[in-house]
Order: structure tokens, then sequence, then C-alpha cells
């Protein structure tokens, strides 16, 4: 009889270690599963792995008024691709003196000013489109050489996209809205 209660205990141990190490193996395997179904949703949209694909569009540059250096140019950056990417550079062959990417703040006297930035973040599937107000391109023009509607080239350099050659059209200040 002694015998016998002693397998029977040792049975009921075996089967509660049996228990308790397969709840322990459904945390992990749940948290696969989940993890599983986000990649499978995210893969079903189309955006896994994709590269960023950038598009640029609304170019325009600011016609300099008279004795002024520098001006202002702008694009709208669409990513259409899965991944996020950065503008890095700008450069153009009718501009003759430099172009920095600039980001607009107010100071606490309300006075804005323009700091230089060296990149500017295009989430994947994101935009951004340049304004007076945020991120914008300071260009030195080159003196009296640009009219209302003239085409001039840019080509903006991406981290991952390389670059992409656009054109912006010269407006007069106030002539265009930025939204």
């Amino acid at each position: 009889m002694k015998w016998t209660v002693e397998w029977t205990s040792t049975a009921l141990g075996d089967r509660r270690r049996l228990k308790d190490g397969a709840l322990a193996a459904l945390v992990p395997v749940a948290a696969c599963s989940v993890a599983l179904a986000g990649l499978t949703a995210w893969t079903g949209t189309g955006r896994a792995g994709s590269p960023a694909r950038m598009s640029i569009t609304e170019g325009r540059v600011l016609l300099p008024s008279a004795g002024v250096a520098e001006t202002a140019a702008f694009f709208r950056m669409e990513n259409k691709g899965g991944s996020a990417d950065s503008l890095i550079r700008v450069t153009s062959r009718d501009v003759p003196g430099g172009i920095t990417l600039a980001r607009h703040r107010m100071n606490e006297g309300n006075v804005a000013y323009g700091a230089a930035v060296d990149s500017v973040g295009i989430p994947a599937g994101g935009s951004v489109a340049m304004s007076p107000q945020g991120v914008d391109l300071t260009v030195s023009a080159p003196a009296g050489k640009w009219s209302s509607g003239d085409l001039v080239p840019f080509t903006l350099e991406f981290r991952h996209s390389g670059r992409v050659k656009v054109l912006a059209v010269v407006v007069r200040p106030g002539s265009v809205s930025f939204q």
C-alpha cells in the first residue's frame, strides 16, 4: 500500500510540472503569434522592406528683392516607399553661391530666425512641404539673372533614394500660398 501512495504522489507531481511547463511556453508562443500577425498585415500593405521612393513637386523660388543676395526655395517632398529617408543636400548649377537647408523658428520675443540643419527627415508614406514657417532652402541668388516665371534646376540628394533632379519656378514673394 505504501508503494501505491508514493506512485500516486509522483504522478501528480509530474502532471503539475507538465501543466506549469505548458503555461510557461504559452506566453512566448502568444507573443510570437501576435508579432507574426503584425508582420503579415505589414507585408500585406505592400510596404514591408520596400525602399524609400521620393516624389518632388511644387518647386518654387522666390524672386530676390533688388540688392538682396539671398532668397528662399521650397519643394513638397513625398515619400511613397516603405522606408524613411532624409534630404541631406541640395545643389544647383544656376546658383553661384551656396544652398543651405534651414529651419525657421520663433524665439521668446516673437522674432523669427533661421538655423541651418544637416538634414530633413521624410517618414515612410509621409510628406514634408517646405514653407517660410518651417523648413526651406536659403539660396544665394545670382544678381539680376532671374525673372518671374524662369525655371531653376535643382538636384535634391537623399540619404537612401539618391539624387532627384527637379525644376522650381521663380515666383514673386506673396504670389504663392504655403499650405
